[in-house]
């Protein structure tokens, strides 16, 4: 069944919504969240209020705004038996700080047919250096792209767009017979606080569904192990003319030599598939004092312990070698959700079917990275998650498939009736 992928009307309400979300501000701020600010950024208030007032447009009951998250309810529209069930879909608001999010600007490219697509800053689409867009030009899809300065935001406004015109489709078509369906849109997913807050005592569904992959297809019940840390330089400052002799001591300096001790083949750079990374992040400070911040992913907590010695042996010998101080502490961010999935095998039966039923290849692998998804396995709730057309995400080179998130959408929709 594909009710929005083969329907012009939806498809053409499905990239209106779309590119009226990527136009909304939304970007949160990993420093402000690390320190306890939730929502990290006022301006996702602005992307909270616009859905709520898009779900109560839809009809949608029990729509509220709570801590940031926007909550609403689609009842069954059946008596039955199959009525019982639930379903909770999520997607996240904000967007990523490591690309600017502000004033961007959807370029539309209908029937793509494989050109090169050169927009501002240098950025060019070229499908000969990227597998997906040469098979989305093959399709003749639609392409939705930057202008070159700032990224796109289909990280996850993809899926917010997918989610509610599955709504709206059920909503017109009341012959559909679907189970009770939950939404919930959620704040500071990109900093790894998206369910800090999360109201689970509003959730009845038992198992649930992110719609924030990429390529089509994808279909993902794995992640990392994730875990923050924050490495500390302590120096000693003085007057620069005045240095030697144990006078300065060069916070700055031992944070490079840290950086230069850290493997290179545990990069982001020099992995994939199955392999950890260690991702020096962020270095801020000065000769008294300099932090460093980093993630550490790996899929299994053997590894991740590995890191961590790493990290924490790499800042003591830069420590040592300047005759300085460091102080190093890690911070958990979720979990690899595989364990607790494979204790739930009907739910990604009933994705599996979805997926079948809407003529999409299935492809299973791990997430290298996580969704909010990750944690709320943890807190009970399972929950895969699937793609939704975006591509090249945290960059000004992201684009989207219009095609592909409306088969997103399609999805949904197959996963909820009976």
């Amino acid at each position: 069944m594909n009710k929005i992928s083969e329907n012009k009307e939806y498809t053409k309400r499905l990239l209106e919504r779309f590119v009226k979300y990527v136009k909304i501000w939304s970007e949160s701020d990993g420093n402000a969240a690390d320190q306890g600010v939730f929502p990290s950024t006022e301006r996702q208030w602005d992307m909270a209020e616009l859905l709520e007032e898009d779900m109560k447009a839809l009809g949608m009951s029990e729509v509220q705004v709570k801590d940031c998250y926007v909550y609403g309810r689609l009842p069954a529209n059946s008596d039955g038996e199959a009525a019982k069930d639930s379903v909770l879909f999520l997607a996240h608001m904000d967007t990523v700080d490591e690309v600017t999010g502000k004033d961007v600007k959807p370029q539309i490219f209908e029937n793509y047919e494989g050109s090169e697509i050169k927009l501002n800053n240098g950025v060019v689409h070229n499908p000969a250096n990227d597998q997906a867009l040469a098979e989305a030009a093959k399709n003749h899809e639609t392409i939705i792209t930057t202008d070159g300065t700032t990224l796109l935001g289909g990280d996850d406004k993809c899926g917010i767009a997918a989610i509610l015109t599955a709504i709206e489709y059920l909503q017109n078509h009341k012959e559909e017979k679907h189970c009770n369906i939950e939404v919930i849109f959620s704040p500071d997913e990109e900093t790894g606080h998206g369910m800090d807050k999360v109201p689970l005592e509003l959730i009845k569904s038992k198992y649930a569904c992110t719609v924030d992959g990429g390529n089509i297809g994808e279909l993902e019940s794995e992640c990392f192990n994730a875990w923050g840390a924050n490495v500390t330089f302590i120096g000693k400052a003085c007057h620069t003319g005045d240095a030697k002799k144990g006078r300065m001591v060069n916070a700055v300096s031992m944070a490079g030599k840290f950086l230069s001790l850290l493997p290179h083949t545990r990069t982001p750079e020099t992995t994939e598939n199955y392999e950890g990374f260690i991702a020096p992040m962020e270095v801020a400070g000065s000769i008294d004092t300099c932090k460093v911040q980093l993630l550490l992913r790996s899929f299994t907590p053997e590894e991740i312990e590995l890191e961590k010695k790493i990290v924490s042996d790499c800042a003591e010998a830069a420590a040592i070698s300047f005759n300085g101080k460091v102080e190093v502490n890690f911070r958990e961010q979720y979990k690899n959700m595989k364990e607790k999935m494979t204790q739930h095998p009907e739910v990604l039966e009933k994705l599996r079917a979805a997926f079948r039923e809407a003529g999409v290849a299935i492809v299973e692998k791990p997430i290298r990275g996580g969704t909010d998804g990750s944690r709320l396995t943890e807190m009970g709730i399972p929950c895969p998650n699937i793609f939704t057309g975006g591509h090249k995400y945290h960059s000004r080179y992201e684009w989207v498939s219009l095609n592909q998130m409306a088969k997103a959408a399609d999805i949904l929709i197959n996963l909820v009736r009976f």
